[in-house]
């Protein structure tokens, strides 16, 4: 086994062993996919949105993901509280722009709410990654417009600004910190065809950044988790309906040889 795997290995029996609970504020259309997927490799989800009791909750999570894909104003009032309760306890936050650039009240809120606390993970495609650096840049929907090496530049540009690390999905997923990046090259195109993968990896990413030794190595692991799972699924499924119970049930059997065989993973 490499080192790379050792490494991710590692952090799936961490997570497998202490079920760290990661705290949601996610959108409804993928509540049930990203839950699921939680409990699968492990952790223990938590879906609170309410501001009435996200602090409360925040104080037993040990990470927070945020993420956009539903906005209303009383959710992101939450996010603001739970980003700075969470930053307050020195626990992981992950934020997922999701469709940012596609319209200036997406645009604004992301922005607005990296003001209010410092992220540890920025995870997201090309398209929402370049448009947090540049106001020029757009994405089709929630969809990205451009490939992830596209938003190398952007990425370190973010990595610097928040001294955070940045996380972009693409064919090729980019990791980027102030000083490294990785390139996970796993995953499959079917993963493309279900809504909310996307956000399932930034799920993943609360959990395996609650465990992991670094930010970097955690959201590397998580991306690689994914779309390992993402491979092991396709190899059994009809189509996007199958893909889905298929990739849950990776997440559950993942084991050492699997992730050994399979991990394509450069600068870890």
């Amino acid at each position: 086994m490499t080192a790379a795997a050792a490494l991710v290995w590692r952090d799936i029996g961490r997570i497998r062993s202490l079920s760290p609970l990661v705290h949601n504020i996610t959108n409804y259309v993928v509540m049930n996919n990203t839950a699921n997927a939680l409990l699968s490799i492990g952790a223990s989800p938590v879906m609170a949105h309410a501001v009435d009791e996200v602090e409360e909750m925040v104080g037993l999570a040990s990470a927070l993901v945020l993420n956009i894909g539903t906005l209303s104003a009383p959710w992101v009032n939450a996010m603001r509280v739970a980003g700075r309760a969470a930053h307050a306890r020195e626990i992981p936050i992950v934020v997922d722009p999701v469709g940012s650039g596609a319209t200036r009240y997406r645009t604004d809120t992301i922005a607005a709410l990296l003001t209010e606390f410092a992220p540890t993970v920025i995870r997201g495609n090309a398209s929402e990654i370049r448009s947090l650096v540049s106001h020029d840049a757009s994405t089709r929907g929630v969809d990205s417009t451009h490939a992830s090496h596209d938003a190398l530049a952007a990425a370190r540009q973010l990595a610097e600004r928040y001294a955070c690390v940045v996380s972009v999905s693409g064919e090729v997923d980019l990791i980027v910190d102030r000083s490294r990046v990785a390139y996970v090259r796993n995953g499959c195109a079917l993963m493309s065809r279900v809504t909310g993968m996307g956000c399932t990896a930034s799920a993943l990413t609360g959990a395996f950044t609650a465990v992991s030794d670094s930010a970097f190595e955690g959201a590397v692991a998580a991306m690689a988790t994914n779309g390992i799972a993402g491979e092991m699924a396709e190899e059994t499924s009809r189509g996007p309906g199958t893909f889905q119970s298929a990739f849950l049930d990776a997440l559950y059997v993942m084991d050492a040889p699997q992730v050994a065989h399979r991990l394509r993973v450069d600068g870890l």
